[in-house]
């Protein structure tokens, strides 16, 4: 059962580690130094709920559903377009990080957009329900449990080492350029996604 903890630990964590709209997120809040420890507990049991339902078999019927797929297909290219021009703003505005400064948005705000973009990327149920969830059938129970078991310890670990590893990395953001590029960063990365999602939808 330890080699199926890690297999389900290893397929998850090359998963979860490309990059993406989540990933970018809970680094630049990380580095932000805002609710570093809120944001990625929420990406973690986000991603642990949607990995127990594709391993359960409890995810088919949303993944199959094209209705749903659609309404959480356009709501996210929506809302990764719209923070991605948030982040291209913050890019030309420019700006800098003082190893002081205290969190500035508001943990409801924080919240609410650290599920948004969890949740309404449609990817994110590809990765753990539809790819997690059919490689998991491949083990006899209680086998799929451990494979599941591994890629949820994947997914906090990694969570939290990207936040508090931006935390870290504050003070090499005390310069404006270097804040100018992780914006820009992360606004391609936002688009990019929602572009790939748009089109999905086609």
């Amino acid at each position: 059962m330890l080699l199926t903890f890690l297999t389900g630990f290893g397929t998850g964590s090359v998963l979860i580690i490309a990059i993406g709209a989540q990933n970018a997120f809970v680094l630049s809040q990380g580095i932000k130094k805002n609710h570093y420890l809120i944001i990625p507990l929420i990406c973690a049991l986000c991603d642990g709920v949607l990995i127990s339902f594709g391993v359960t078999g409890m995810g088919i019927f949303i993944a199959s559903s094209k209705s749903l797929s659609l309404i959480a297909g356009i709501g996210g290219a929506v809302f990764l377009f719209i923070y991605g021009i948030g982040s291209f703003r913050s890019a030309i505005k420019g700006g800098s990080l003082s190893t002081s400064q205290k969190t500035e948005s508001s943990l409801k705000s924080a919240v609410i957009t650290t599920f948004a973009v969890s949740l309404l990327n449609p990817h994110v149920y590809i990765d753990t329900i539809i790819l997690l969830g059919s490689i998991s059938s491949q083990f006899r129970p209680p086998g799929h449990l451990f494979f599941g078991a591994g890629a949820v310890m994947a997914s906090f670990i990694w969570f939290f080492f990207l936040s508090l590893g931006g935390k870290m990395l504050g003070p090499f953001f005390t310069k404006e350029s270097s804040w100018r590029v992780l914006d820009t960063i992360v606004g391609i990365t936002m688009w990019t996604i929602a572009l790939s999602v748009a089109r999905g939808l086609l």
